[in-house]
């Protein structure tokens, strides 16, 4: 089959190029010491403090059944203070909320003392289809707009396929595509001063992949979201698949169940301490998200011994 891939970016490439290093860090300085709680983009100016990385909930499975306010009285329980919020969820923070919901959200969180880290989005850029990858670009600018007005600091997006078995299209071209519709929506959260954070995820998980996709951005506002996928072992191993993506990690990461090892307590098993040293030596500034799958009686005892498993991993590494 014959896909004819339309090159929609053309137009739009002006906020591309003023995407630069020194107008993000720039514009968002104040808001990383203030708002966000951390002092620089990772690889920025200026080494991160030994408290840097901070523990927070990706409310993916747990947290989906909760709302606001629940969100807030468990996190607060727990000394946990920032929540990335998975859309299509309980809490039902979305696209449709009109201004004064907004600031709603916003104030609630603020006053509870819960820091929004950003919005957990499904919007991709793979398609072949030009009107489906139009779409996605749009829904990533409102999502845009939702986490600037919520007080949030940036959104999750995915890569997410590759269409080169049964649509015929090269997977470079893919990447390409993607690539750059990541500069069109970097460009454009650059307004709102938000962080474009691409997940490691779907058939894009190699991060050799993830980095071709990150050249052709060039945007720095548009970060990696490490995700902890069996695929980060492959190869030459962790450090070296770190290594390749380690100067273009967002303020986002997330790390699954976390075992009494310090591994994956299900499935194939997974290096944390490994990661945890490889956050601590690369001086990380930013969010260990929790994105758990699992199903237990408890949630809350759950994920307060999970922030308990991270704690000591951490400790562990800062002495190393």
């Amino acid at each position: 089959m014959t896909v004819i891939m339309i090159d929609i970016f053309s137009a739009s490439c002006e906020p591309a190029l003023m995407n630069t290093r020194r107008r993000f860090l720039h514009r968002s300085a104040a808001a990383a010491v203030g708002a966000l709680g951390y002092s620089a983009l990772p690889g920025a100016a200026g080494a991160a403090s030994a408290d840097s990385i901070s523990f927070g909930l990706c409310t993916y499975m747990w947290g989906s059944e909760w709302d606001v306010p629940t969100i807030i009285a468990n996190l607060t329980k727990l000394h946990i203070h920032g929540v990335e919020l998975r859309v299509k969820q309980a809490h039902m923070v979305e696209t449709s909320l009109n201004p004064g919901q907004r600031a709603k959200v916003r104030a609630q969180f603020e006053e509870g003392g819960i820091k929004v880290v950003g919005i957990g989005t499904n919007a991709e850029f793979d398609s072949p289809d030009p009107a489906k990858l139009i779409a996605n670009i749009d829904l990533a600018k409102q999502y845009i707009r939702l986490s600037h007005d919520i007080g949030g600091s940036g959104i999750k997006v995915k890569p997410n396929y590759f269409h080169d078995k049964k649509e015929g299209v090269p997977r470079e071209k893919t990447l390409e595509q993607i690539g750059k519709s990541l500069a069109e929506i970097g460009g454009f959260a650059l307004g709102f001063d938000q962080e474009i954070r691409l997940e490691v995820h779907g058939d894009v998980t190699a991060l050799a992949d993830i980095r071709k996709i990150m050249e052709v951005a060039k945007s720095d506002n548009v970060r990696v979201c490490w995700n902890s996928n069996p695929a980060d072992l492959e190869g030459d191993g962790i450090e070296k698949n770190f290594a390749m993506v380690r100067d273009y990690l967002g303020h986002t990461t997330h790390v699954h169940e976390l075992g009494g090892d310090g591994k994956n307590s299900g499935g194939e098993p997974y290096p944390y301490d490994k990661l945890a040293k490889l956050l601590v030596d690369a001086d990380y500034d930013g969010w260990v998200l929790m994105e758990a799958s699992s199903k237990p009686e408890d949630k809350v005892k759950a994920l307060g011994e999970q922030k308990a498993l991270w704690e000591k991993l951490l400790a562990a590494a800062r002495k190393a």
